[in-house]
C-alpha cells in the first residue's frame, strides 16, 4: 500500500553512545524519504559523538570507537541533516520518546535551527504496541512475513519500519480500537495527521512527555510531585521549581519551553500591570 502523503515524510532511525538524552550523543542517523509520488530517497551520515562509546553499546549497533574517530562532529553536518528534512513530516519506531528528542537535543546543543511545529511525527511502535504488542524484529515478521536482516544496522531498520507502516495500514484499515473510556474509532488510516494522532500516548508539551497537554491545551507536569498540576499555576506560587528545573538534568528542549512559559508569564504580568 502506497502512503498517502501531502508532502514527503521521512522515516529515521538513529545510532547512539548510549540511552541517555543529555549526557549521550549521536554517532549515526539514516533518514528514508519518501515523497508523495511515492519516489524514495536514503541518507545516511555517521559522526564522530565527541566522547567514548561504551562497549555495550557497540554490542548492539557495532559501531566502534575506531569507526568514527576521523568522522565530523555533529555540528558539522547538522544543518545538512536539518536542511534535508525540511517540509518533512517524522516517523520512526519509538520516534517519540527516543530518536526525536534526541535529534533535538543535538540540533539545540549545536545551535541548529530546527522547528517541529506544523509536523506530524508518527511512531510506528506506538502503533505496534496498541494494536499488537511486539518488538521491531516481531513486528516485521508479523507484518510483513519476513525475517528482518542486520537488525540495529540504522538503514535496515528505517526500511524496516517502513515497510511496516505500510503493512499495518492495509492489515488495519478496516480495524476498530477502543481507547479507554469505551469510545471506538478507526484511527489507523492512510492519512499522515491521523497517524500522527494514534501514535501519541499523550499531546506531549515536550518530547519526552514530562509536560503535556490538558484538555485546555494548558501545559501540566506528567511527572514528580506537581505531576497533574499546571505548570503556569506551580511556576507562580513556587518560582523555585523553575530555577530547579533549569540547573537540573532534563532536556534542552524540556528547559526552553519552560523558559517560554516563564517568559509567557511575564508578559501577561506586564499587561496587567500596563492596564493599572
Amino acid at each position: 500500500m502506497q502512503l498517502n502523503l501531502s508532502k514527503p515524510i521521512a522515516f529515521f532511525d538513529l545510532e547512539t553512545t548510549g540511552l541517555h538524552f543529555t549526557n549521550d550523543r549521536l554517532i549515526e542517523i539514516s533518514i528514508l524519504k519518501v515523497l508523495p509520488d511515492g519516489t524514495e530517497e536514503q541518507r545516511s551520515w555517521r559522526v564522530n559523538p565527541g566522547i567514548p562509546i561504551p562497549a555495550e553499546s557497540t554490542r548492539i549497533h557495532g559501531i566502534t570507537n575506531q569507526d568514527v574517530q576521523n568522522k565530523p562532529l555533529f555540528k558539522e553536518v547538522g544543518h545538512e541533516v536539518s536542511r534535508y528534512l525540511t517540509g518533512c513530516d517524522l516517523a520512526g519506531y519509538n520516534a517519540l520518546k527516543f530518536d526525536i528528542p534526541v535529534l533535538m537535543e543535538e540540533f539545540l546543543r549545536n545551535d541548529i535551527p530546527f522547528d517541529l511545529s506544523n509536523r506530524n511525527l508518527i511512531d510506528v511502535q506506538n502503533i505496534f504496541m496498541k494494536m499488537e504488542p511486539r518488538t521491531l524484529k516481531g513486528a516485521y515478521r508479523f507484518y510483513c512475513g519476513k525475517e528482518l536482516e542486520d537488525a540495529h544496522s540504522a538503514a535496515a531498520d528505517t526500511r524496516a519500519t517502513y515497510e511496516i507502516l505500510k503493512a499495518q495500514l492495509a492489515h488495519y484499515q478496516d480495524a476498530e480500537y477502543e481507547d479507554t473510556t469505551g469510545n471506538k474509532s478507526k484511527p489507523v488510516q492512510n492519512n499522515m495527521h491521523a497517524l500522527h494522532q494514534f501514535s501519541s500516548h499523550h499531546r506531549n508539551a515536550d518530547l519526552n512527555g514530562q509536560i503535556i497537554y490538558n484538555e485546555h491545551d494548558q501545559e501540566v507536569f506528567h511527572f514528580g510531585k506537581h505531576k497533574g498540576k499546571i505548570v503556569e499555576e506551580v511556576f507562580a506560587v513556587e518560582p523555585a521549581y523553575y530555577d530547579w528545573m533549569m540547573k537540573a538534568e532534563f532536556p534542552l528542549f524540556t528547559k526552553k519551553l519552560i523558559t517560554s512559559i516563564r517568559l509567557r508569564m511575564q508578559g501577561k504580568q506586564v499587561r496587567i500591570s500596563n492596564k493599572r
